[in-house]
């Protein structure tokens, strides 16, 4: 018998593993009216959910606030979408919230889900149609109600971020019979007026308060509009269809005022600091350009047809006393050749040998004169001319004796 006994905390876990199993108890929608309703400091929510036939502890966790758009209170007919376990320390099972609406949002909430998946796989949420938003839009377009913490929010914030934006209000209704149409005809008046982008949205409320941003007119005409549009309708948690269709969602107005007007304070000090870059690279080029031009100026000394002219001056001074020395040195080895030349004529000429007692002979002929060079060319009788080295002597021969010498 005692291998049947479980402890506490066995049975508990058993019954905690029974519940997760069921894929039913994991996602299921439960109706009922909120009692003993709490907001701890920890940032849970502890509540009860009832009808006539009794109660169901339920707990929707700080992380899991995101899927409530109001605030609970007592008596609150509500649709909770959670999952159903056992807390293991007391044993008892609750509802463990993820989805909490107003009873009465369900056919709304039915309708928002089947539009959206229709304009889905009609691709008018395709990323690769989205339009960017521009950096510096002068003109922006707001489509909201005049009136409303929406409307100010943006125009305080367009204020102070820049207040050379000029901003354009297409008065619209936002809320109610009508709202839908009021939307489009500001969406496409804006459009046609220039602007450089389009807000549309309003402050936060339930789904029946925000519906007319979940109309498929109001979507096709964002989609359409050839300016790019900027959702922003209610707070972070709500989601609307025109979100999905805008080019560019903002959890909020203010948010959306942000990324729609660019802040004027950055843009001058973005300008200052780039014209600061321009003065620093300015000031480096002309230090670098003055470098240069010293360089270039000192190139240009060493270049310069004066400096050429100067140095081509000196060259031909050098070159003219190079040409005197060599001219003198040639003068001189001429002269030395000539002198070496004469003497070597004068033991040549004849009128040397004539000074020194020899004498020429010239015999008279039928054909002129001849020079008389032996004895055999002579007859007695014969006149010659006897040249010595200062006259001429006329003799004739009388005789002839040859005579032979060693």
């Amino acid at each position: 018998m005692a291998n049947n006994v479980y402890t506490v905390r066995q049975v508990n876990t058993y019954i905690k593993n029974m519940f997760t199993q069921d894929f039913m108890l994991n996602r299921i929608y439960v109706k009922g009216e909120v009692s003993n309703c709490k907001y701890h400091t920890s940032g849970h929510i502890y509540f009860s959910l009832k009808d006539e036939s009794g109660t169901i502890a339920c707990v929707m966790f700080a992380g899991q606030r995101g899927g409530l758009s109001f605030r609970m209170k007592e008596g609150q007919q509500v649709i909770v979408l959670g999952a159903v376990s056992v807390y293991e320390r007391n044993g008892s099972y609750q509802l463990y919230a993820r989805e909490i609406r107003l009873d009465g949002e369900g056919a709304l909430y039915e309708r928002f889900q089947a539009l959206k998946r229709e304009l889905e796989e009609m691709g008018m949420f395709a990323e690769e149609y989205k339009q960017p938003i521009p950096k510096m839009a002068m003109r922006v377009g707001v489509v909201t109600a005049p009136t409303g913490a929406a409307v100010r929010d943006i125009m305080n914030i367009s204020a102070r971020r820049n207040p050379y934006v000029q901003l354009i209000l297409y008065p619209a209704q936002v809320q109610g019979e009508g709202a839908k149409e009021s939307i489009v005809r500001g969406i496409r008046m804006l459009e046609e007026t220039g602007v450089d982008v389009i807000i549309a949205g309003r402050g936060g409320g339930s789904i029946e308060d925000l519906w007319a941003f979940n109309e498929e007119e109001v979507a096709r005409a964002i989609f359409a509009c050839s300016v790019p549009v900027i959702s922003a309708v209610g707070h972070e948690t709500d989601t609307t269809i025109a979100d999905y269709a805008a080019d560019l969602r903002a959890p909020t107005p203010s948010a959306a005022a942000e990324l729609a007007v660019w802040d004027y304070a950055q843009f001058a000090e973005y300008m200052r600091g780039g014209r600061q870059r321009i003065d620093r690279l300015m000031a480096q080029k002309l230090e670098w350009n003055r470098m240069k031009a010293k360089e270039l100026q000192v190139r240009l000394s060493y270049l310069h047809p004066e400096m050429k002219l100067r140095d081509r001056r000196n060259q031909a001074v050098e070159m003219g006393d190079k040409l005197e020395r060599l001219m003198e040195f040639r003068l001189q080895s001429e002269k030395h050749r000539l002198a070496v030349l004469v003497e070597r004529l004068k033991g040549l000429s004849p009128l040397e040998k004539l000074s020194r007692g020899y004498a020429f002979l010239e015999r008279e002929t039928g054909l002129g004169r001849r020079a008389v060079r032996s004895v055999k060319q002579v007859q007695k009788g014969d006149v010659l001319s006897v040249y010595l080295a200062d006259g001429r002597i006329q003799a004739e021969v009388t005789g002839i004796r040859e005579e032979g010498y060693e």
